[in-house]
Formats: structure tokens, sequence, C-alpha cells
């Protein structure tokens, strides 16, 4: 199983991955589980996955018990990737526009195009596909975030490696890729063009965004620092044509010649706190919690988790904060949690929420009407998980 393999390479070997800059960018050789799950304004269930050359889309409307016929969101098939860390993405618009985003393999190995559709009609017909980055060489342009802002903006960011390729050319050294982001003041007919966050991010490891209290959209990700530190930073998106101001958010010191593969989580209450997940394999792998001071040390660090933890979440309303992850086992994953009631001061043991034998996708955390439910993808099928009470 890919993902089974990746976890046991990543935490129980991380020399592993620093030896000759190797990438934890494995062949495809088992089921891929990677999908997204989001509930709309109405609290209905809506998940994008993808198969035979389509991003599906379908919706539950009793917790994800039953899930409707598919959806076709793309008309014409293409190749989609649609693992844990590079899945296909769901967001809604002010008036429950389904927005959906994936990125799609080119040709040579490891390239792709940040794809975008949308439909107005409640998930019966979408636009045609369009690909939101002008650039249009065939490099890396993968691992997109999706995320609404407060003015119904349409914000997308992903890795993108056009720097590295000019720096190779030039003779120049150049670590890593870079994050680029674009927005939509159209509802998605159109992108503007893209910006550039950042030099020297992680290859692979997924951007978390998550909208701040004045409705702004916020990135937490993992970069590199100096001689392949590859600790995380912190960044508002800006879309109104002053320059994104990215600070240093954790402080690990984890020295990696390679990517881990284990992007982080980010939740902003309505109070402003930043409650963010990360994993670093400085010593023992570990799924950390913080609460983010962008510039300083987290407030608040804890090891949620060790050995065998990967691909945490995190949530937050009000004051409850929820973690989810997997951990993995000799005879398959478990799916942990743990939470805290006094806004990510304390947080409970952790304990189990479900079981599967076969692989596993990422999971993630959503909430609905201040209730929290975990989307798991397992390869017996789709799960929607409500934490208990």
């Amino acid at each position: 199983m890919r993902h089974l393999l990746i976890v046991l390479l990543c935490l129980l070997s991380p020399a592993l991955l620093a030896h000759d800059g190797m990438r934890m960018e494995m062949p495809k050789n088992g089921p891929e589980l990677g999908a997204s799950a989001a509930f709309d304004s109405h609290g209905r269930l809506w998940l994008v996955d993808a198969a035979d050359g389509h991003v599906r889309l379908r919706h539950s409307d009793d917790d994800g018990r039953t899930l409707s016929a598919p959806v076709e969101v793309n008309a014409t098939a293409e190749r989609i990737y649609a693992e844990g860390e590079n899945r296909p993405k769901i967001a809604f618009g002010p008036h429950d526009e389904i927005y959906v985003s994936w990125s799609q393999p080119r040709a040579a190995p490891w390239t792709g195009f940040v794809r975008f559709a949308r439909s107005l009609d409640r998930g019966e017909h979408f636009s045609d596909s369009l690909t939101v980055h002008h650039d249009r060489a065939e490099i890396t342009h993968r691992f997109d975030a999706l995320a609404v802002d407060g003015h119904g903006r349409i914000v997308i960011a992903w890795i993108d490696k056009r720097d590295l390729i000019a720096a190779t050319a030039a003779g120049k050294p150049y670590l890593g890729a870079a994050i680029y982001y674009s927005w939509s003041d159209d509802g998605g007919a159109s992108f503007v063009p893209e910006r550039k966050l950042i030099d020297q991010s992680c290859e692979c490891c997924r951007i978390a965004l998550a909208r701040t209290p004045d409705g702004e959209v916020a990135a937490f990700f993992r970069s590199i620092h100096g001689d392949n530190i590859r600790d995380h930073a912190y960044a508002v998106l800006r879309t109104d044509g002053q320059a994104s101001q990215v600070a240093r958010a954790t402080f690990s010191d984890w020295q990696i010649a390679g990517c881990p593969h284990h992007g982080p989580g980010l939740a902003i209450g309505r109070d402003g706190i930043r409650h963010a997940v990360w994993y670093e394999a400085k010593g023992q792998p570990t799924i950390w919690y913080g609460q983010l001071d962008p510039g300083h040390a987290p407030k608040h660090p804890l090891a949620i988790a060790v050995s065998g933890a990967s691909h945490a979440d995190v949530a937050v309303h009000e004051q409850t904060v929820w973690v989810a992850w997997n951990q993995v086992g000799a005879d398959g994953y478990t799916l942990m949690l743990r939470r805290s009631t006094d806004d990510g001061a304390h947080f409970d043991a952790p304990r189990e929420i479900a079981r599967s034998s076969g692989a596993v996708g990422s999971p993630q955390l959503l909430l609905k009407q201040g209730r929290a439910f975990v989307a798991w993808n397992t390869a017996t099928g789709f799960r929607l998980i409500e934490v208990p009470r």
C-alpha cells in the first residue's frame, strides 16, 4: 500500500529521506484515496474525489451515510492527482456556488497544472475546466490549496518550480520550490496573473489555508530556512496589491535534504488565535500542536502524538479545538482524536474513533453547527465519523 509505505519510511526511517536529496514522491501502485469534503451553508455534505479521469462530486443529506450519484466536474477526462497531500479540493461561494480545484499531471514526472471548475446551480452542471496560472511551462504547478475569502474572492495557492528551473539554467543554487497564488474577482470565470509568495518552500507538503476573522486568507506551509531546515512559515495572501509578509512560524530546526510529504493544518478562531498542527522527525517523529505567533515560537506547544502518527488536521469552534490524525500499526490504521475545551491550553488523552485494515487517505476535520466530524476516505469507502461529544 502506497500510503503505508510512505508513512513507514517517513516515520520509522526519516534518515532515508535525506539520502541524496530523495523526495517522498512514490510510484503510483495502489488505490488513490485523496478526497476532500465540506458542508455547505445548508448542512449538506459535499465530497470530491477522482475516478477514471474525472473529478467526481457527490453529496449527502444524512451526514455521509448515503451518497448521491456522482457528477463529473471535468467533462473531458484528464489525469488527476488524487493522493493524500495532493487531492481535489472543494469550497463554496457566498451563495453556495461550488468551486473545485485539482492538480493535473503533465507528461514529465512530477509536473502539473492547477485546474479549476465551478457550478452555479448546486452541482447540476459545471463550467469548462480552466488552468488557473498563466504560466504554461510543463513544470511543477501542483499541490493546490483552495479557499474563499470574506469578500467572495476565490484564492488558490500552489507549489511551483519555475524559479528552480530558472536558477538551474543559470547555474545558481536553489533549494526546494516556490509558492505562488492567484485569485478570482469574478466568481471563478477568470483568475488574475499569479504572484509569488516565497522562494524555498518544501517540494511536496500541502499548503494549509484558513480564513482570518477579518476575511482574508492565511497560508501555513513548510518552508526551507538556511541549509535545508524544513520549518514552517505563515503569511496572509494579499489580494489588494500590497505585498504579502511571510514570517517563520515554527523553530524546530529539523534539517533534512528532502520533502517529508507531511503538510500542516491550520484553523483560525473568531478570536484570531491561529491553531496549527505540523509534523517533524527531529529525534522521534512527532505531530505537534501550537498557536502560531509568526516570527516567534508557537504558544502552548504540545506533542499530540509520536511514532506512527501522520497527516493531522485541526478545527476550532468557540473554545473547543479538535486534532485528528492517522496512526499506523501492524494491523492497519486507526483514526485518532484529541480535544481541548479551553482554546488549546490543554488537551485530553488520545482516543480511537475509527479503524481500517486497509489503506486510508488523510483525515479532514469538518464543522457543522458546532459539531465536529472527520471525513476519512478508506479502501473500503468514504466514511464521515462524528466526533463523540
